[in-house]
């Protein structure tokens, strides 16, 4: 399956609009077909997925598309218009949850355009066809980034604007032909929202994130997907502890619990893409050690392959897609006492008792403890929108968190030097540099929280 990270910029083609001269290469211009296909409700368009088959020149493809932060990732497979392939419909039950999925827009796409600075500036005339007659039809300027890098793309769009061209539509072609809307995220709270409201806000932020990134995780070629959706899954549980006294109990308390297995069935994968890359990186410097030090990080991979089989079973189980029901509800409050400044300070009560509790003799388990606790009083601060705190307590959090995967990635070593003998040598080494990584952070953590306190 092609993949390819699509970033592009929008534009309108006004009628005193002219191409400027940029050089560059004609692009041959082209003629498609795209029919696209979603559930009868627009499951897919409502968590801005599209999925279509493009037919030009008789070669039929597949194309999906996924949201990925500002950009979306678009797949691509031939085959025929009948049934999309298995490939993609396996990366989308979080979104269909059930639903089938059915044609609901073709369109016709005539594209002309130039490449350059490797990126490509086409001018799309679309025609909505209702079997085959023209319904309605726009246009599209658009700069589609293929090689170059984010200053060409920006480069370019000055150029364009300075020619005439103004502000574009930003929906995808099937949104505008269905007149869908389209909305990247839930739109923030308003400045006066209670706590309850924002709370509730928070949540559904989350849950669209977490969704967000349910396609990717299951694909499993990004490892930042993944740990996307398990930050989501973190903060859904962190919102729903800091906001408790909020909360109905009998709603909130057993959805805890299911993201807590769900953050189970998240956790292996993630620690071994962090320590594969990690190790991989420092065995790469080893020197005469290398060869003998790279079977270990094909241990670690078939290792990651086992537990990303056991991921890829718990998002296909009724369970998971329980807690997905349970998401999309709004969440039920029950009270409106405690403000967000109150939940902020209890969470960073409890953080400043547990670093007190911190000496140099204090066990590795008590600096994760503490971590968990920065990681909660950070995820209060954001709910009462408080920037400083939260700047200061992701300091602290990634120190003590580099500190976690030092003394991780040391653990791991220790089990392998008991399966590989023969790389003895470069294990020591790399345990080497885990303990001292360790030793550092330990050493560097106390002016982090020294930081965080004078925030406070």
């Amino acid at each position: 399956m092609r993949e390819t990270l699509e970033r592009e910029v929008k534009l309108r083609a006004g009628e005193a609009f002219e191409l400027p001269e940029l050089g560059g290469q004609t692009i041959e211009p082209r003629l498609f077909d795209s029919t696209y296909h979603d559930s009868r409700d627009h499951r897919l368009a409502q968590y801005g997925a599209t999925l279509r088959h493009r037919v030009e020149n008789g070669k039929g493809l597949w194309q999906l598309k996924l949201p990925r932060g500002v950009a979306r990732l678009e797949l691509e497979l031939e085959g025929r218009p009948t049934r999309p392939p298995e490939k993609m419909l396996t990366l989308l039950p979080a979104y269909l949850r059930g639903a089938k999925l059915v044609p609901v827009a073709r369109l016709r796409t005539r594209r002309t355009g130039v490449r350059v600075d490797g990126a490509e500036i086409v001018h799309d005339s679309v025609s909505v066809l209702d079997d085959d007659r023209v319904s309605r039809s726009f246009d599209e300027l658009e700069v589609e980034l293929i090689e170059g890098d984010e200053k060409a793309l920006r480069r370019i769009e000055k150029a364009l604007r300075r020619a005439g061209a103004g502000d574009g539509e930003q929906r995808p072609k099937v949104f505008q032909a269905l007149d869908l809307e389209y909305e990247r995220e839930p739109a923030a709270p308003a400045k006066d929202a209670s706590t309850g409201e924002v709370l509730r806000a928070q949540l559904a932020l989350q849950y669209e994130r977490l969704l967000a990134h349910d396609p990717g995780t299951r694909l499993g070629t990004d490892p930042e997907d993944l740990h996307q959706f398990r930050v989501a899954t973190r903060r859904l549980r962190a919102f729903l502890r800091a906001g408790r006294e909020l909360l109905d109990p009998d709603w909130a308390s057993p959805l805890r619990e299911e993201l807590r297995w769900l953050g189970g069935a998240l956790g292996p994968v993630r620690d071994l893409d962090v320590l594969i890359e990690r190790l991989s990186a420092e065995v790469d410097q080893l020197g005469p050690e290398r060869e003998a030090g790279r079977p270990l990080v094909g241990l670690l991979q078939r290792r990651r392959r086992s537990a990303r089989t056991r991921l890829r079973a718990a998002l296909e189980s009724e369970r998971y897609f329980d807690l997905l029901d349970l998401l999309e509800r709004p969440a039920p409050t029950v009270a409106e006492g405690v403000t967000l400044e109150q939940i902020e300070t209890a969470e960073h009560r409890k953080l400043r008792k547990a670093i007190g509790a911190l000496t140099d003799e204090s066990v590795d388990a008590e600096l994760h403890e503490a971590r968990i606790k920065t990681k909660r009083a950070r995820y209060a601060a954001e709910l009462a929108a408080d920037g400083a705190y939260v700047k200061a307590a992701k300091v602290l959090q990634d120190v003590l968190g580099e500190h976690q995967d030092a003394v991780v990635g040391a653990g791991r070593l220790r089990e392998l030097a008991a399966r590989s003998p023969d790389a003895s040598l470069a294990v020591g080494r790399l345990l080497e540099r885990e303990l001292r990584r360790a030793a550092e952070c330990r050493a560097e953590w106390p002016r982090a929280w020294k930081k965080l306190s004078r925030v406070a």
